[in-house]
């Protein structure tokens, strides 16, 4: 065995070095820019153009932004005011008709003794989604329903709500809160009933016509509880379909209309075309989202399916929605829908562009979830036989579940882009925020002439509801992401 020791070995260390700060060029934030805007040549150009572009738009704006009027009740008092402030020839944005405007394009042209419906119907909005957005997650169930009964309880008592609605709408989003920590899944029936009264809420009308639209719904289900083990699914669907028409076509306004005589309750009724601004684009943009998604799956599915008739109906429906402009189906559902329809029937121009849109979004969405479907590997449908599942459990258990996945960035890119193509129903004669209100306004000889600022207002709103959902949308990427960690 060798004898040598540590004391007659020459390269062993005997002295531990002290610490030194790692060199300038690999640390911090100058190892940050050398790596990103100052790699190469080319990128050095690059971010010096860049920089000096900045500075050229930044020096041209920031004194527009600067001289914001706030208070005014003209442009031309807007500029008198930039002048006296920032001296002749100065710009300044001219926000007052912002500041006096503001109610038009939030509400359009809504009675302003009723505000207080939509607003309420805003704050049910959020209760409704959050079972579906964060299921299960009781600590945000909580905050979020803790926040929307904060706003609930502020807001009408701005807009002066009466007293009876108040409390009933405190009473009822504080029973939400309470049920999200005791049965949280119990929320979903909330979110189920929401739509017929965020319909009652803004329309109004006697309180039974939501509650025929729903028991249209509850006949139907209860027909395919009763059939389906005899029928088989499919034909219990189609007979409780059919008895769900025929229940709001010949059975509910008679029975409705008795009982609306004896009990005549609901509230005041407002007209479509008081309807503006971003209540317009909110009520068209989330019922067209909540309701395309799901047919959208369907005309997928059918669209893969083996039964010829079902795959040329679903397949002709999507190439002919997708190869035609949505402005051709707006105009197809302001002007010729109506022709088609019995005489003296009243069917609500809103409702009609709802429709319309909808199925145009139905129509993308079908092809975004078949292109989650195509790219699951075949094992994950043989894994499905081999469990003994039937069609439909197989995709609600497994096929469905991981297509979804896939396709969130594209679905959610979907949504956004059928949100911001609300604002198209200006040319069917509604006054959407970015163009008829906004033409509305600018059309007083008092604001004649201003431009930018209705715009970038109007704007800035669009910005924040899609960048909402598009962060939403990559949470819920990195929460689902469960393969790779």
């Amino acid at each position: 065995m060798s004898d040598t020791h540590a004391q007659t070995v020459t390269f062993v260390r005997d002295t531990m070095l002290p610490p030194i700060a790692p060199p300038a060029r690999e640390s911090g934030a100058v190892k940050w820019l050398r790596e990103n805007l100052f790699s190469t040549w080319l990128n050095t150009v690059l971010t010096v153009l860049g920089l000096l572009v900045i500075y050229y738009l930044v020096s041209s704006a920031l004194p527009w932004w600067l001289n914001s009027v706030w208070n005014a009740n003209s442009l031309s008092e807007c500029r008198a005011i930039v002048a006296e402030n920032a001296g002749p020839g100065a710009t300044g944005a001219c926000w007052a008709v912002v500041h006096q405007r503001w109610y038009q394009w939030i509400f359009g042209f809504y009675p302003p003794a009723l505000w207080w419906r939509p607003i309420l119907t805003l704050g049910l909005l959020f209760a409704a989604l959050a079972p579906v957005l964060f299921a299960g997650q009781k600590g945000k169930l909580r905050n979020i329903l803790a926040a929307v009964l904060i706003y609930v309880v502020i807001t009408l008592w701005l807009a002066q709500a009466p007293a009876v609605p108040f409390a009933l709408a405190v009473l009822l989003v504080a029973g939400l809160l309470a049920l999200s920590q005791v049965q949280p899944g119990k929320l979903l029936w909330f979110t189920v009933l929401f739509p017929a009264l965020c319909f009652w809420l803004l329309w109004g009308g006697p309180i039974w016509t939501p509650i025929s639209a729903i028991l249209g719904f509850v006949i139907g289900a209860l027909v395919f509880r009763a059939l389906s083990g005899l029928a088989g699914p499919a034909v219990a669907v189609g007979i409780g379909i059919v008895a769900a028409i025929l229940w709001w076509l010949f059975v509910a306004g008679p029975v409705m209309g008795s009982v609306g005589r004896a009990l005549p309750w609901g509230l005041t009724a407002v007209a479509s075309d008081q309807f503006g601004g971003l209540l317009l684009a909110i009520t068209i943009g989330v019922t067209a989202i909540t309701f395309s998604l799901p047919i959208g799956i369907l005309l997928a599915l059918g669209r893969q399916s083996d039964m010829l008739i079902v795959k040329t109906l679903c397949v002709g429906f999507i190439e002919f929605i997708r190869g035609v402009p949505l402005i051709t189906l707006l105009f197809t559902a302001s002007l010729l829908l109506q022709y088609f329809l019995p005489p003296g029937t009243n069917f609500d121009i809103i409702l009609r562009v709802i429709i319309l849109v909808t199925l145009f979004a139905a129509a993308y969405l079908a092809e975004v979830i078949r292109g989650g479907l195509a790219a699951l590997p075949r094992g994950q449908y043989e894994a499905a036989d081999a469990l003994g599942l039937d069609y439909w459990r197989a995709q609600r258990l497994i096929i469905l579940p991981q297509a979804l996945k896939i396709s969130i960035p594209s679905i959610v890119s979907t949504f956004i882009g059928l949100f911001k193509d609300t604002t198209l129903v200006a040319f069917v004669g509604l006054m959407d925020p970015l163009k008829g209100i906004t033409q509305i306004v600018r059309a007083d000889i008092a604001w004649k002439g201003i431009y930018w600022e209705p715009y970038i207002f109007v704007g800035a709103i669009f910005f924040i509801i899609c960048f909402s959902m598009s962060r939403y949308s990559m949470y819920l990427e990195r929460k689902l992401k469960t393969d790779h960690r």
